[in-house]
């Protein structure tokens, strides 16, 4: 019966130990847009289209976020409001933390790659983002 607590007691410290490395944070930089969010509840909500896309920029883990609506000419319109950000690590996880004159929170980074960004809240909602991709016209 040990043998059996110890293992699950193993399986259960791997299965919270974060999949995202420092060396991929820089991933994040660029224009991500919302394809999904995950309630607390199990809910999933789909997005087809999306008016605003993210922009991050980060450097040296400080950076900042901001909306912006893309335009048929490539270009975006922004409200110049920015979010300032910054990464930090805490255990074994990594969290953007936003701070504006309005307040203070952080997101948990689920999954970090290439094309998709998982992002998580204190809420335990979940946001899966992909790479935006320019509308393109033949």
């Amino acid at each position: 019966m040990k043998k059996i607590g110890l293992l699950f007691l193993a399986l259960l410290l791997i299965s919270c130990h974060s999949n995202v490395k420092k060396e991929d944070l820089n991933k994040i930089n660029g224009y991500w847009e919302i394809k999904q969010v995950k309630l607390a509840t199990g809910k999933i909500k789909d997005y087809k289209i999306n008016e605003t896309i993210d922009y991050f920029e980060l450097k040296d883990n400080q950076g900042f976020r901001q909306k912006g609506m893309p335009q048929f000419d490539g270009k975006f319109q922004t409200n110049n409001i920015k979010e300032n950000i910054k990464v930090i690590q805490k255990d074994n996880s990594f969290y953007i933390e936003y701070t504006t004159k309005f307040g203070k929170w952080e997101e948990e980074i689920i999954t970090i790659a290439d094309s998709t960004l998982v992002l998580k809240n204190k809420e335990k909602i979940e946001y899966t983002y992909k790479k935006f991709k320019p509308f393109a016209f033949k």
